[in-house]
């Protein structure tokens, strides 16, 4: 597979075109962002540690049916991925309370949520990603009706898979954001899984463990990455 040039590049990541029209390669780079941007650093063996985290997590998703656009592993930092339509909207479940939750309705950080929340966030940097509602979705036409319903059933199927996958490993899923595409008129989840896209608490202690360590100064972030990624089984 023959990498070509550069299509876009985001705040840690870059995709670059490939020989064959339905293939991507994916850059895990080093650099690392907080509060739409005003927070930035180059943290040493991230895009590896998240290439990785992200394979690993994908994969298990793939086994239990869920589709995805990864494909493989090419190097430490970068990976294979299929060509998506991707669809402007994240779609985030939270099971326990944290972050920007806590802040809009003034619960308190920690309570489990039953359910868990289900929310669609509109991606756009330059309007600091908006909370949005399913008929803004189909108005705008951002996504179908029938699209948003498997973009929901999905993403509760990945909260069903990893939640047991961390629970096991003495962790706790806090929140998590998801990005779907389109592929051959069929619903594929996109982008990356890793600690940078959710929250993670130890079990017992409920620590962070995750991209807010990052956000709150808390040091260790990447150190603290790889070992979530240890507890779960990736090989880095």
């Amino acid at each position: 597979m023959e990498k070509r040039e550069e299509l876009f590049a985001g705040k840690a990541k870059s995709v670059y075109k490939t020989d064959s029209p339905d293939r991507f390669v994916l850059l895990f780079r080093d650099d690392t962002s907080a509060f739409d941007g005003e927070k930035i650093d180059q943290l040493n063996r991230k895009g590896m540690v998240n290439n990785k985290f992200n394979a690993f997590i994908m994969t298990k998703l793939e086994e239990a049916g869920i589709p995805t656009h990864f494909d493989r592993l090419l190097s430490d930092q970068e990976c294979l991925v299929k060509k998506l339509d991707m669809i402007p909207v994240e779609c985030v479940v939270r099971n326990i309370a944290a972050g920007s939750l806590c802040r809009r309705l003034g619960v308190e950080e920690g309570v489990d949520l039953n359910p868990p929340t289900f929310e669609l966030f509109l991606k756009n940097d330059a309007l600091h990603d908006p909370m949005i509602n399913e008929y803004h979705c189909q108005s705008f036409g951002w996504a179908t009706e029938e699209q948003l319903k498997e973009m929901k059933r999905l993403t509760f199927e990945v909260n069903t898979v990893l939640k047991a996958l961390f629970d096991d490993a003495g962790m706790l899923l806090i929140d998590y954001k998801l990005e779907f595409g389109v592929c051959e008129g069929k619903i594929v989840l996109g982008d990356e899984f890793s600690p940078d896209g959710c929250r993670i608490w130890d079990k017992e202690t409920r620590n962070k463990m995750d991209k807010d360590r990052f956000r709150q100064g808390l040091g260790n972030v990447i150190e603290t990455y790889e070992e979530v990624g240890r507890r779960l089984g990736v090989e880095f």
